[in-house]
């Protein structure tokens, strides 16, 4: 990995990967997180992949796409802590694929910086038509999300547990601030994230050398001021708060959502992935055999821990009449984890289940990315390699004592009327 610094507030990272036969340019723009603007920056996505100013419609990206080789482009948005993230990527085979030695690292790099830098703006603004139509797909998705219970219990756990916090900042917007979405709006949106955002590249398998040349030349036509980004947080300690929302389901769904009493940083992630592993992230955990195996209490249970909140979340399908008896036996095995013995084997078997899982982080090129980007974000530069080997070093005690931090804070359950 070759990771330098191009300009203010813009990084290039490198990988070779050289064992693939596809290679991937993205562009990541990053910025603090703005309840004010969510709801035009979820729709910027939308907008940005229908063309730029080259390729001004989704009929001429598609020939472009076609004669790339059937190359890709993806734009997407996600919230991370308290910043907001927006992607720009091309990906597609390498250069020496190529039939007729096309430099297809620099057509990749040129598209995706042409999706970010040139959006298609008739008039100054994003296109009025195309805007009409995606508020459109943005108001189906947010009226969907009910639909999948599962995610949708999650969801509703974390905005009582954030409330108004910027890491509660919902990714897709708001659905009752769609419709009075405008052009002038969304543009506005486009212009801050160009001018504020923090800017990673991430190349895998691409020429550095002609990536670097055409951003730069992208950022010279540009007054860029970049503004630091949101520190990782964590929720105070409170009382825990526990909801119940009435639903017509077959499964009933209970979301558990802990914080911890400090930030585990990066330093202490690995001993937190052994906890987590120990807990309910593996086939092997504790929730898993004696929460769903044994006891037959739910159809899932994982858990799960979030570094750039520092939130601890544990999951479930059950029968509506187990619900209470599902949150007991979750607790009861988090107190043993923390307070009993952990085994020699059961200790073993988590860590090579993780070890297993980090092994196959090279295994693509969109998985390579997403470690690597992670670090980048929390200020960390550890290889797949360097979490394994930390991981194999965790102790038993260390383990507990990552448990040990965390309080119950939230509790959903949907569960069906009169349950």
């Amino acid at each position: 990995m070759n990771r330098k610094q191009l300009a203010n507030g813009t990084c290039l990272t490198v990988f070779p990967v050289d064992k693939f036969k596809r290679c991937r340019v993205s562009l990541n723009f990053i910025w603090q997180a703005s309840r004010a603007t969510a709801t035009a920056e979820a729709l910027l996505p939308m907008l940005m992949e229908r063309g730029n100013a080259d390729c001004p419609d989704m009929t001429e990206m598609s020939k472009k796409l076609a004669a790339l080789y059937g190359a890709s482009l993806g734009v997407e948005t996600t919230i991370i802590g308290a910043n907001r993230v927006l992607t720009v990527s091309v990906t597609g085979i390498r250069d020496k694929y190529a039939l007729s030695g096309e430099k297809l690292t620099q057509e990749y790099a040129a598209l995706a910086l042409a999706t970010a830098f040139k959006p298609h703006l008739p008039n100054g603004c994003f296109d009025e038509e195309s805007v009409e139509i995606e508020k459109e797909q943005l108001s189906e998705l947010l009226q969907s999300e009910v639909n999948d219970k599962r995610s949708y219990c999650v969801r509703q756990a974390k905005r009582r547990f954030f409330g108004d916090a910027p890491e509660g900042i919902e990714r897709s917007g708001y659905l009752d601030e769609v419709p009075a979405l405008t052009p002038q709006a969304v543009t506005d949106a486009y212009k801050n994230m160009i001018s504020h955002a923090q800017i990673e590249v991430i190349a895998l398998g691409a020429e550095d050398k002609d990536i670097e040349a055409l951003l730069l030349d992208a950022l010279s036509k540009i007054d860029r001021q970049p503004l630091p980004l949101a520190d990782v947080s964590y929720r105070q300690k409170q009382d825990e708060q526990a909801f119940k929302q009435p639903v017509d389901a077959s499964q009933g769904k209970l979301c558990m959502l802990f914080t911890p009493n400090e930030i585990i940083d990066a330093d202490n992630l690995s001993k937190m992935r052994v906890a987590i592993g120990l807990l309910g992230g593996t086939s092997t955990s504790r929730l898993f055999l004696n929460v769903r195996e044994k006891q037959s209490l739910c159809y899932y249970c994982p858990s799960s821990f979030a570094s750039p909140t520092n939130m601890l979340s544990i999951d479930c399908g059950i029968e509506h009449a187990d619900a209470q008896k599902a949150k007991a036996a979750i607790l009861n095995e988090l107190d043993a984890l923390r307070t009993g013995e952990i085994t020699d084997k059961e200790l073993a078997r988590t860590k090579r289940s993780l070890i297993s899982s980090f092994s196959a982080v090279e295994d693509s090129l969109s998985s390579i990315e997403f470690w690597h980007f992670s670090e980048i974000m929390r200020g960390s530069d550890k290889t797949p390699a360097d979490a394994m080997h930390e991981i194999s070093q965790v102790t038993a005690q260390q383990a507990q004592e990552m448990l040990n931090k965390f309080t119950l804070s939230v509790t959903y359950l949907l569960t069906k009327e009169g349950e």
